[in-house]
């Protein structure tokens, strides 16, 4: 059993609170990391808020990193004193898992989103003994220490920061990924990103290593127009004051974009990006809403070519996409560092507000 410290919320709306918890020894094909940094995503907050239905109280958090520090019996992908980042939870046996669809397996949302292992069982309890939602994303990182299943964790190399890395277990991959892997534009291709958040500006980095001749951003914040600039944005509109479709049009005379990414989750940024489109256009949709939000398309512009497709975690290989994503960053071609601001785990009430406010892109909290 290992003692440690994690942030709990446990009331729909709720603070989160440290408290003493108590983890269980890894099972067989389980490892237990030590947290070194975990970023903050909107998804954790959703579920705080319970859009999405995580039963509670629950640990959050699943973009951890850290130092792995014991293993099970049939464990054979990391050994302790191994770097890891953590990433999503899929069934690994499913068809589209066998495929490498790892964000598309069946059993996604129960993997990811139950707070509990397949079995329903959590690794965690309070310090009365209670069962504690934590099993998030097969990992519940708000915490000094995690348990993680073998397959979600990925072993990265020692000679880059570990308390930095977190974030491409979900937010920035989702975002990179949705552009390198899903839309997958060939240089001179131009592509319009709506939403200028840490998703959004990481597909912005991702445009330009890829090549793309017109990237545009689409946002309601000023600011975050002006950095999307220094990430690589040949163009930006304000959506708030001006009509981004006629601006895109205009961009790009009067062809629209071969690509857009919908980062936002509100469907009338949805219709925007969809519109924004050339004949043959594809949107990539990324945005989180809660269930069941529905979004209206005029028919003759999809029946011309165009093509909307949802993306989840990027179509990455976590294995695969992550380690390619610290080589970019360490050649200063994938800068998502400049994105992210610490605060110490207690402190993370602090960080939900200023991640909420708009006041940093990327929270990642330390525990002490």
């Amino acid at each position: 059993m290992t003692e440690t410290k994690a942030a709990v919320v446990r009331e729909q709306h709720g603070k989160f609170v440290l408290e003493d918890v108590c983890l269980e020894t890894p099972r067989d094909n389980e490892v237990l990391v030590r947290i070194k940094g975990v970023g903050m995503c909107h998804t954790d907050l959703v579920v705080r808020d319970q859009v999405f239905p995580t039963p509670l109280p629950a640990v959050l958090g699943h973009e951890g990193a850290g130092v792995v520090e014991e293993v099970g019996a049939k464990v054979t992908k990391v050994a302790p004193g191994d770097h890891v980042v953590l990433s999503f939870a899929s069934c690994g046996e499913c068809q589209n898992c066998k495929q490498g669809l790892y964000g598309y397996c069946p059993d996604l949302f129960g993997r990811n989103f139950s707070g509990a292992r397949p079995d329903g069982s959590t690794p965690c309890c309070d310090s009365k003994g209670d069962s504690l939602s934590a099993y998030f994303f097969a990992q519940s990182s708000f915490a000094g220490y995690a348990i993680a299943s073998e397959k979600n964790v990925v072993k990265i190399r020692k000679d880059v920061p570990v308390e930095l890395m977190g974030p491409l277990g979900c937010g920035i991959q989702t975002g990179a990924g949705a552009v390198m892997n899903s839309l997958n534009p060939r240089a001179g291709e131009t592509i319009a990103i709506f939403g200028a958040g840490s998703v959004g500006m990481a597909a912005v980095m991702a445009a330009k290593a890829a090549g793309c001749a017109q990237i545009i951003v689409a946002d309601i914040n000023n600011s975050r127009l002006e950095q999307a600039k220094e990430f690589g944005a040949t163009g930006v509109v304000n959506s708030k004051s001006d009509d981004p479709v006629a601006a895109i049009q205009e961009m790009t005379n009067g062809e629209g974009v071969q690509y857009s990414l919908e980062c936002t989750g509100l469907p009338e940024v949805v219709r925007q990006a969809v519109d924004s489109l050339r004949l043959t256009g594809v949107c990539g949709v990324i945005g989180v809403a809660p269930l069941g939000t529905e979004v209206k398309l005029d028919m003759n512009g999809i029946l011309f070519g165009r093509t909307i497709r949802g993306v989840i975690e990027g179509d990455s290989i976590p294995d695969i996409f992550i380690p390619r994503l610290i080589e970019l960053w360490r050649q200063g071609r994938f800068p998502f560092d400049k994105l992210v601001k610490f605060y110490p785990l207690s402190e993370i009430n602090k960080a939900a507000e200023d991640s909420e406010a708009g006041k940093v892109f990327k929270a990642i909290l330390q525990p002490e």
